[in-house]
């Protein structure tokens, strides 16, 4: 069985998938009024990114394209990635999900900015972000070189 990460469809089959996350009423980690308001704006290009195990939904991303710069953060770059409400299922956690998920992301080789949720800190420091600035929670990924791909 090949497990990869896909562009989850705007539709009411994700909507469900949705409500079987843990966290999916935790209002930090809901993604269900970003799915809903997308449900609305039928040509939206969905942020959502997932990882199917058979027909299972067990893992999913918000990722975001941010125009401009970052707080004067990131100069070399006029796009940076924003990864939102990462979550993988209970039982799949410690597989690699995760990290599979953040793998997809860094591959646009754009910097990718995240704020740490539900004691996650430690996840994103081993995936190799760090803090953005001293007074900040939000982290930062940085690419070593300036090539990029276009996101689908």
């Amino acid at each position: 069985m090949t497990i990869k990460v896909e562009n989850l469809k705007v539709n009411f089959k994700t909507l469900e998938e949705f409500t079987q996350f843990k966290e999916y009423g935790l209002q930090e980690l809901s993604m269900l009024e970003e799915l809903e308001y997308s449900l609305v704006e039928d040509a939206a290009a969905s942020p959502f990114y997932g990882i199917y195990f058979g027909d299972k939904l067990v893992a999913r991303m918000c990722l975001y394209v941010k125009d401009g710069h970052l707080d004067g953060a990131i100069q070399e770059y006029d796009k940076h990635l924003e990864i939102w409400k990462l979550e993988v299922l209970p039982q799949y956690q410690f597989k690699g999900y995760g990290r599979m998920l953040v793998d997809y992301a860094k591959h646009f080789n754009l910097p990718i900015v995240t704020r740490p949720r539900v004691k996650s800190q430690d996840f994103w420091v081993r995936m190799g972000f760090q803090s953005l600035s001293e007074d900040s929670s939000r982290l930062v990924w940085i690419p070593d070189s300036i090539s990029t791909k276009k996101i689908s």
